[in-house]
């Protein structure tokens, strides 16, 4: 399914994002693009990331070096 229409990027390329450690929304546009023009996506971004992570959908719009 595509999740950033934008780039005609799909579920599968974030899933695989966020598997290989994106921990934020932030993180999966500069790894794959997604989230980086119009930010429609972001929303359903954050959503996978609380799905594949466990952690609070907060977390996902966080910058990394926040949370250090």
């Amino acid at each position: 399914m595509i999740i950033c229409h934008c780039r005609g990027i799909n579920d599968r390329t974030v899933r695989d994002a966020i598997a290989a450690g994106t921990v934020t929304v932030d993180e999966l546009a500069e790894a794959c693009g997604t989230g980086s023009d119009c930010g429609g996506c972001r929303p359903a971004l954050a959503e996978l990331i609380v799905e594949h992570t466990g952690q609070p959908i907060e977390l996902a719009y966080r910058i990394r070096t926040a949370l250090a």
